[in-house]
Order: structure tokens, then sequence, then C-alpha cells
């Protein structure tokens, strides 16, 4: 699915989610846990899927300077254990948890109204 057909510069945009992957920017391709901001990347975020979430994972999210984060955990909405979500909850983070596919949509559209936002994004 196709998300954005303009590009904002000096920020990454997803471009596209298809099923196991996103493009950032056209050109930057990512199969497995990634972060993005539009200022930063962070590869290899809970590469082993939605069942590894840990504690570690939440507190690199706290620290990654976002007043709002999206949890896109995957092909379906899933919810992370409660204790897990703490980290954000202490910090006075915001935080959604929705499927991927809608976790990149709404990225786009806070990053473009010059929020500061960051998308986790989760593949099976």
């Amino acid at each position: 699915m196709k998300l954005q057909q303009t590009k904002i510069f000096d920020a990454y945009n997803i471009t596209h989610y298809g099923e196991g992957y996103l493009l950032v920017n056209r050109e930057q391709r990512f199969e497995s846990g990634v972060v993005v901001t539009p200022q930063e990347i962070l590869e290899g975020w809970c590469g082993g899927g939605f069942d590894t979430l840990s504690l570690a994972d939440m507190e690199r999210l706290r620290d990654m300077g976002a007043e709002i984060v999206l949890i896109g955990t995957g092909p379906r909405q899933r919810f992370p254990q409660p204790q897990l979500l703490r980290p954000l909850i202490e910090a006075r983070i915001g935080f959604e948890v929705m499927d991927s596919a809608a976790a990149c949509r709404t990225y786009n559209i806070l990053m473009a109204e010059g929020r500061k936002v960051a998308a986790a994004i989760l593949f099976q």
C-alpha cells in the first residue's frame, strides 16, 4: 500500500508498507523491527516480533525524545502487557497501539503536522 506521494524534505517519511516490509523515503527498505522518527531510524528494534517485546525495547522508545509513540504490532492489533508500557507512562509519553499499516499512516499524518512522533513497527 502506497502511503504518501510527496516527500517532505529533511524528514523520514514512510512511503510504502507491504507484507513484511516498509520503505522509508522510497529507498530504504526494512524487513524487521524498526523505529522511525522524522530525524532518526533505529534498526533492529525488537527484531523477534511482538512476542519478544521487552522492557528494554520500551525503554529505548522512551529515550528517543518523542511526544507520542505509535506501536505497530504487525498485521493485526495486539496489546503489549501493561508492565511493558510503564516506561512510556512514567515518562508521560503518549502512545497508541495499532496494526502496523495504521501506525505507518498515522505516523505520516503526525509527522507532517510537525509533531515529535515515533513509529515503532513490528513484523511477523
